[in-house]
């Protein structure tokens, strides 16, 4: 008989979500947990354009937001940054992050702390970045993490890159807006508000971020297509292996792919560069 629970998945290191059953986890946990390392909407091209377009390089003092299972974490290590910084809540994703080994003299660490309130020294960091987890929060809680990287970056020198959910076409109706995040709520079994290009600037905007650099994406985290170019060819073809063999996970599957596409149309990936914004003379 399958089990209902996918935390018999590829590795021992504790994830989120333990002990949760299928029908009631996050989805991005329940993903986690048939294997899937890369949980960004616009897959691993985008999170590399991200680090590119930022420039992260062997000066800089860089801090990820909501770290999560440290995909984009190695991605960072291996530019050789001076100091690397991962915060996040979960103990074992802290646990996880701390303990990556960087491949030259970067300064590894991660925090359990709150991406709104991380408790580090204000001005140490070079760049900012988060990933899928703005679209998460409501309106105020948005602003409080980006109020946060703002208050984290050394004066004007200093990047914030953001890579979430977008709604598009940026005049999108708002009752159509909301259906979708209701739809995305359902499946997700998580809050889910994405904004349009538009919305994200204006949010970056209003806390003090100019916005330098755009690009958006399709939103194909659960095609096939982009399970094999974000996991590899095999990982791909366990975690399809894993979600067939559970009957109460493969319907979570089904359902979260069956609202992506339902959407299609209007629901993309979206990665913003942004420095902060000079004080008028």
């Amino acid at each position: 008989m399958a089990s209902t629970n996918p935390s018999a998945g590829p590795r021992h290191t504790p994830l989120p979500g333990a002990g949760l059953d299928a029908a009631r986890m996050p989805g991005h946990w329940l993903l986690a947990r048939l294997g899937k390392r890369v949980l960004r909407p616009g897959g691993v091209e985008l999170t590399r354009w991200m680090l590119d377009t930022a420039g992260i390089g062997p000066r800089d003092r860089v801090v990820e937001l909501a770290a999560g299972l440290g995909a984009t974490a190695r991605l960072t290590l291996a530019r050789g940054p001076a100091a690397y910084t991962a915060v996040d809540r979960d103990p074992a994703a802290v646990a996880t992050l701390g303990a990556l080994a960087a491949p030259g003299p970067t300064e590894v660490r991660a925090v359990r702390s709150d991406a709104a309130d991380t408790g580090l020294p204000g001005g140490t960091a070079t760049v900012v970045y988060g990933e899928a987890m703005l679209t998460m929060q409501p309106e105020p809680a948005k602003r409080r993490v980006v109020r946060e990287a703002r208050r984290l970056l050394d004066g004007t020198a200093g990047r914030y890159a953001v890579h979430e959910l977008c709604l598009l076409p940026d005049g999108l109706d708002p009752a159509h807006a909301e259906l979708i995040a209701a739809d995305l709520k359902d499946a997700l079994h998580v809050g889910a508000r994405p904004l349009t290009p538009t919305g994200w600037r204006e949010l970056l905007a209003a806390e003090g971020f100019t916005v330098t650099a755009r690009r958006t994406a399709p939103m194909a985290l659960l095609e096939p297509r982009r399970l094999v170019a974000d996991e590899g060819l095999l990982p791909a073809l366990r975690i399809a292996g894993r979600a067939l063999r559970d009957p109460a996970v493969l319907r979570r599957v089904r359902q979260m792919r069956r609202v992506f596409r339902r959407h299609g149309a209007h629901l993309g990936a979206i990665c913003l560069i942004a420095v902060p914004t000079p004080p008028e003379p």
